[in-house]
Formats: C-alpha cells, sequence, structure tokens
C-alpha cells in the first residue's frame, strides 16, 4: 500500500473528512504492522471552528495544526485517550480531521468503535505527534475497494461547550458499517 500524497490533505476539512472514508489507516511499529479501514470521521474547520482546538490560538499541544497539511495531530483527552487527527489545507489553516472508528483489516484483535478505541488498537500514541503521513511508519492509503457507498452526515459528538458549531453535520460515515461508533 502506497500513502496518500500531500495534496490529498491540503485541502478544506470536510472534503478529506469524506474522501478518507473507506482508505486503510496503516501503523507498522514494533515490528507489526496494524491495518483498519476508515469507517467514520470528524471535521474541524479551523480557528474560526469553536469545536476545534485551534480555536483557542496556537499553544505547544496545538502548534501541528497550525503546520502544513499531511501531519498526525496526537493529544491525550481525560488523561487516559489518546485521539489520532490528521492536519488538513488549505495551506496552513489549523484544521484537522478526527479519526473516529475503524472497520479492522489487518492485526486489530481490540475494538475499533471509538476514536480514544482507535489508538488503542492501532498502537498510536503521542510519540507519532507531529509524524509526516507521508512516510512509512504511519499513514493513509487507498484501499482495494471502489469506495462505493453511502455516506452519512451527522453533528460531531461530544462538542455542546462549541455553541451552535455543534451541530454543524461535520461527522461522517459509512452508513451501513457496523464498525460506526454510534449511529445518533
Amino acid at each position: 500500500m502506497k500513502p496518500m500524497g500531500r495534496d490529498f490533505y491540503d485541502r478544506p476539512a470536510d472534503a478529506v473528512a469524506k474522501d478518507l472514508l473507506g482508505k486503510y489507516l496503516v501503523h507498522d511499529r514494533d515490528a507489526k504492522v496494524r491495518i483498519g479501514k476508515i469507517v467514520e470521521t470528524e471535521a474541524y474547520l479551523g480557528s474560526h471552528d469553536l469545536a476545534s482546538h485551534s480555536s483557542k490560538k496556537k499553544t505547544r499541544r496545538t502548534e501541528v495544526m497550525f503546520g502544513p497539511s499531511g501531519f498526525a495531530y496526537v493529544y491525550l483527552v481525560y488523561g487516559m485517550h489518546h485521539l489520532l487527527n490528521v492536519v488538513t489545507g488549505p495551506g496552513e489553516n489549523a484544521s484537522a480531521v478526527l479519526i473516529r472508528a475503524l472497520e479492522p483489516v489487518k492485526n486489530l484483535e481490540d475494538r475499533t468503535r471509538g476514536p480514544g478505541l482507535v489508538c488503542r488498537a492501532m498502537n498510536i500514541d503521542k510519540s507519532v505527534n507531529g509524524l509526516d503521513l507521508t512516510g512509512s511508519r504511519l499513514y493513509i492509503a487507498a484501499g482495494p475497494e471502489t469506495g462505493d457507498f453511502n455516506i452519512a452526515e451527522k453533528p460531531r459528538i461530544g462538542v455542546g461547550y462549541a455553541g451552535s458549531w455543534a451541530q454543524e453535520p461535520l461527522r461522517f460515515f459509512i452508513s451501513a458499517s457496523p464498525y460506526v461508533s454510534k449511529l445518533k
């Protein structure tokens, strides 16, 4: 499998979020390659999006979001769950896409229905924060399927603090997938 090129990521987050569906997340770590098919994502549109971490300005934690597209943004939530985001563009737009759920493909024995479970199953932690996703250690690749599926759009989960942004339909998932974290 070949990693997606930088131009794939250097587009608006909502477009990338939809196009990530059906792609394969690959992590080669500790002599074990883990692969999962992406079935659910959430788009965070940039500093004007009040649900996005970038809306709170650039910090040590969020600085990777303010850089070029195609890099991993990984952070710890609730002191126990790592979450993987893909930095998107265009340019240095401080936008990203959260990977919410995977369909297990190879070497995934744990649950993958939820962003914290995705990282646990894929052995992703803060050590890959800022990693270039066009490399060979952690990347996203096109799968063998044609991508012929229906995409559902719903509001994001857990962003009630973001006012009207909480109701924006920026969560995308393959509607027929049994691996989606929440159908609401």
